[in-house]
């Protein structure tokens, strides 16, 4: 039997498949999730504040975490609203504009955490390699420039992805995910699909593979200096390299996670266990960051101290 071919851009609905029936537990799995949302949108939200009301942190490095946090306040907005109402439902379905909606908020987040993390990788770089240099080339301009970039170039190239998505040839609507993903549509499609592929490859080469390069090769010169410098350098290049260092593998294997499962068979992997890999990082990335650069980042650590004991 032919199955029937439809334009993306046609299809009304699709069918989130990856979510079982769990009976009473699922209110359990509910109150989790909402906890965890509730924290990352706290979280991120305390430490954006603290640093935009305090003229002490109007500095490189914390302007680029700022830039980190609403970031991760951004991606798990555009997923968790959408969980949490689907395992409360028995009808797991979204319409399209929506699910084309959620993969746009999802990709652009994940490019944009890389581009950060590049960003503040390269801004550390110069503070322990060059930091007779560092205020002559981390100007207000550059500041801007790099932010702005990091956040630009990811929105601007997931528009083009979605285009090309919208106009695949459809034979199907069932997505075995608990959220929207952009491959997931493309196995979808009757039509020739090389354009998509193309395009994700280069994408994925500027957005993934790029970024770690340079990131690589400013851990390897910081390591350089480290070794070579005094331990004052050591313990300044060790705390601030840290919770990056962290940030990023932990954003690293997450992604990883999700790679492996939208491109290889999933199926000898039980259910529960891929959906656990599918969120990891969607879920701990935006509590593990900032929690944790909270924590390391001893002036943040302290400002917040402050702010919640009431100025003690």
């Amino acid at each position: 039997m032919m199955k029937m071919m439809l334009n993306s851009s046609q299809v009304s609905h699709f069918t989130l498949a990856a979510y079982s029936d769990p009976g009473l537990f699922k209110y359990v799995i509910f109150l989790i999730l909402l906890c965890f949302y509730v924290l990352i949108i706290v979280a991120n939200v305390l430490l954006i504040v603290v640093i935009c009301m305090n003229r002490s942190l109007h500095e490189p490095m914390y302007l680029f975490m700022c830039s980190l946090f609403v970031n991760e306040v951004y991606g798990s907005t555009g997923l968790f609203p959408a969980l949490l109402l689907h395992i409360l439902s028995d009808v797991h379905t979204i319409s399209a504009v929506f699910c084309y909606l959620q993969i746009y908020c999802v990709y652009s987040y994940a490019t944009i955490e890389l581009f950060c993390l590049t960003v503040m990788s390269y801004d550390r770089y110069l503070a322990i390699c060059r930091p007779l240099q560092y205020h002559a080339c981390m100007t207000s301009r550059t500041i801007v420039l790099l932010i702005a970039l990091s956040w630009l170039f990811p929105l601007l190239a997931i528009i083009v992805l979605m285009m090309l998505t919208l106009h695949l040839q459809l034979c199907g609507n069932v997505i075995n995910k608990v959220y929207c993903g952009n491959y997931s549509i493309v196995k979808l499609a009757c039509s020739d699909a090389r354009v998509n592929n193309i395009y994700g490859l280069v994408y994925t080469m500027i957005s993934i593979v790029f970024p770690l390069i340079l990131i690589l090769i400013t851990y390897v010169r910081i390591l350089k200096v480290c070794f070579s410098g005094c331990k004052q350098t050591r313990q300044k290049a060790v705390s601030t390299r840290t919770p990056h260092l962290a940030s990023l593998l932990n954003f690293s294997f997450g992604c990883l996670f999700q790679i492996i499962q939208s491109r290889f068979d999933m199926s000898s992997v039980p259910n529960i266990l891929s959906i656990l890999l599918s969120l990891y990082f969607l879920t701990c990335q935006p509590l593990f960051t900032p929690l944790l650069y909270g924590l390391k980042m001893s002036k943040i650590c302290t400002i917040c101290k402050r702010l919640l004991c009431g100025g003690r």
